[in-house]
Order: structure tokens, then sequence, then C-alpha cells
């Protein structure tokens, strides 16, 4: 190993003092931070918010200090098609009650998957995975079908925010800390030939208690009435949230598939892959993936919108983010002015851990030039209208290819060969591999 020495050091010193631009972006950094020193100016006027296929200007949702965009996201696509069907001015799903469910069935998965993995030892690190955080906010869109379709959905009124479900962190702290407590408990208790199934039944009961205490006790049928755009009044008696959704959502959600641009090698376009441990709902389809090239992942999304309708979507939104203005352009910030070049690409990203999937969002809208090659994208993002254009954002075509990893498209969408590739049997990626990552 070598040391780092003295005279090492104050060579440093001494080619940075000569450089008098350096000196110029250190007062400028100091003084106005980092991202907005090097901000470009250029970038704004080369992603102006206009699109030749725009779908929606709805108002924005807020998921606030929670990471449930996921969600969020999902329940967008469904209130837009709401919105529009029954002729409403403004309508929101109960994210609340979306999100209930998820952390009662993930705290069901994670004690299944404690049994299943009770021959592991501690230091083991599959174990370790599954004990590092036994459920946290986030999930993939295989994980969200599953809820609605066991579960359906509820209007927001009916089911509203709370404190936890608006800022979820000490939600998430003690929640953990039961579960990971739960899981010696079983794990010990498998030891000695216990009844685990009557123990696990037991400490189920205290985290559905610890969540209706947190987040409050979910609807199980409900009133709902509301007046349209022609001032008619509408009203369904003790509805259950399973006939709400086929009566107001009505997708048949089998119909959609995920699709995802992962150009590592150990990956190759035109198969299908799943995750180890990955899942919230016991008994509910697998997540699986179909990977293809960033031309074709495109393409996809683009005949979706031009059907009229929306696309869910996962990328990793802090990557050359501007927040506040609601642009994602890989020219947003001009590091060359500190000599600094960020060279990987997007392969090389996820295999060094630079880049996964954080944040899902929704395509609203798409600029085409005369061919049909996109030029940019309008977003729809969850965290309010204070940021970006009243809380829409745009992608430039450039930002996509590097950092969007995956859609959800109808089946219809996708030829012979690409729906083969998908039903077939997937690939087990390990519990780590970014493709496994929650939004």
């Amino acid at each position: 190993m070598t040391e780092l020495t003295q005279d090492f050091t104050q060579s440093l010193y001494d080619n940075y003092l000569a450089n008098a631009k350096y000196q110029a972006v250190e007062n400028a950094a100091t003084k106005n931070g980092l991202l907005n020193a090097l901000e470009n100016r250029a970038s704004h006027a080369a992603n102006l918010p206009v699109f030749s296929l725009d779908l929606t200007n709805d108002p924005v949702a807020n998921q606030k200090q929670s990471g449930r965009c996921w969600m969020f996201a999902a329940l967008n696509t469904f209130r837009h098609k709401i919105l529009t069907e029954f002729k409403l001015e403004n309508f929101e799903l109960s994210q609340a009650y979306t999100f209930f469910w998820d952390k009662y069935e993930k705290s069901n998965w994670f004690l299944e998957q404690i049994i299943t993995t009770s021959d592991l030892e501690i230091g083991d690190r599959k174990l370790k995975f599954l004990l590092d955080v036994p459920q946290q906010d986030g999930g993939q869109w295989d994980m969200v079908v599953a809820l609605f379709e066991k579960y359906g959905v509820v209007p927001k009124d009916i089911y509203p925010e709370s404190i936890s479900s608006s800022a979820s962190r000490e939600l998430d702290q003690y929640l953990n800390k039961i579960l990971r407590q739960d899981a010696q408990v079983l794990r010990d208790l498998i030891k000695t030939g216990g009844d685990v199934a009557a123990k696990k039944a037991e400490l189920l009961q205290e985290v559905f208690n610890y969540l209706a205490m947190t987040l409050g006790l979910p609807p199980q049928k409900f009133d709902f009435e509301y007046r349209d755009k022609d001032n008619q009044f509408n009203k369904f008696e003790n509805i259950t949230p399973q006939a709400f959704y086929e009566k107001f959502v009505n997708l048949k959600l089998d119909d959609y598939v995920s699709v995802i641009n992962a150009p590592t090698a150990d990956k190759p376009y035109n198969k299908s892959y799943t995750v180890e441990f990955l899942g919230n709902v016991v008994g509910s389809r697998d997540v699986r993936h179909l990977n293809v090239d960033m031309d074709r992942f495109k393409k996809l999304a683009v005949a979706q919108m031009q059907a009229g309708e929306t696309v869910w979507f996962g990328c990793d939104v802090g990557q050359v983010s501007n927040r506040k203005d609601g642009l994602l352009t890989l020219d947003a910030y001009d590091f060359s002015a500190m000599d600094v070049a960020f060279t990987q690409d997007k392969a090389s990203r996820l295999d060094y851990s630079e880049s996964l999937m954080t944040h899902a969002m929704v395509l609203t809208g798409v600029d085409l030039d005369t061919a049909g090659n996109s030029l940019k994208w309008k977003v729809e993002n969850s965290w309010g209208e204070d940021v970006g254009k009243k809380g829409y954002f745009v992608a430039s075509d450039d930002w996509m290819d590097e950092y969007t990893y995956q859609i959800v498209v109808r089946k219809e969408f996708l030829t012979a060969e690409e729906l083969a590739a998908y039903e077939a049997e997937p690939e087990v990626l390990l519990p780590w591999d970014p493709m496994g990552a929650l939004a």
C-alpha cells in the first residue's frame, strides 16, 4: 500500500493554486453550493416543456416524506383514466390504503423468508440481506399489482393520509425492530421443534395491530358519493375496495408487463429475469422483467402513449437532476469547469454500484421528430406542485437512455418473440442485483 506523503500532498496544493479557474469555481461553489455554481442555463432552453404528444395536465400528487413513489405512479395512471371516464374535476385514490396492506404483506413475506432460510448461519450474506432491511417503503410494478388484485383500491377521502403514511421513518424504524425480533423468535423456535405456524400467526396479529394504530384501520366497505362535471350526482353504497377497483379502474393487470433496459454482460437482451427474495404478497405472481435494448424500450413507451395511455416508469432520478426546475438532462450541470469528467457507461454504472432504479414516475408525453424519434419526455412526478412545472419534469432523450431502467406496457405492444421471452422461465438474479432495486 502507498502512503500519502507530505511532499505529494504539497504538490497537489501547488498544482491547484497554479490554476486560477479552480479558485474561481471554489468561490462560486462555496458561496452558492456546488450544483448552483455549475448549473448550465443552456439546458433550460434546450428542454422547454412543449411536447408533440401530451396526454394530461392533471394536478400532481405528493408522496411527501415517504418512499411510496411506485404506488403513487401506479395510482396516478389509474387516476388519469378515472378523471376522464367519470368526468371528475379532481380525484385521488388512497395511497395510504395501499401502503397499509403493503406493510402487512411485506411483514408476512419477510417472516416466510426467515422460515425458508432457517438453515442459514447468522453470518450468511443472504440472511444478512434479509435482516438489514426486513421491509421498506419501496417496491416494483408486480408488487403493486399484487396489492391491487388482492385488496382493491379506495378513494383518498375514504382512507386519508396519516402522519405515518406521509412521513414514514418512525413507522419503518419500529416495524423493522419488531420484525427482526420476530425473526429471532422464529429461528429459535424452529431449532426446538415448536409450532411455527401458530407463533407466526401470533406475531402477525401484533404487526397488524401496530399498523392499524399507526396508519388507521383500513375500510372493508364504504359509501362513495360524487358530482361529475355535468353536475350529475352519483352514489355507491356499501361497496368493497375490490368492487370499487372493478367499477372505477377496471383494468386487467395481467395485460401489463415490466420491460427493463440493463445493458450489462450478465443479462442478455430478449430474456426474462426475476430476483431472489423480491416480492411482498405470498402467493402472488413473481416479479418478472423482460430485458430489451434502449431503442426498443423507448419505442414501446411511445407506442403506449400514442394509444392514449400513460406509462409507469422507473429511473435513477437523482442523477444530474435539477429538482427545482424539473429538468432531467445530462448537461444540467457543467463539471468541465472543475476538469471533472464522468465517463462510465450505463452498464458500468450498474456494475460498479453508481446507479440503479431509485424512483418511479409516469410518462405522460413525448416530443417526436418527423421520423417518430423521441426528443424529450414529459414526466409526472409525485413530489407536489412546488418542484418543476407544477410538478411535471422534462427528461431529455439522452438522459432517458442513461438513467431509465424500467417501463410497464401492455402485452399487445410486444412482438410474439418478445412475449415468448417474457413468459419463458426467468433467470433468477441474486437478491442484491441492481434490477432488484425498489423504487
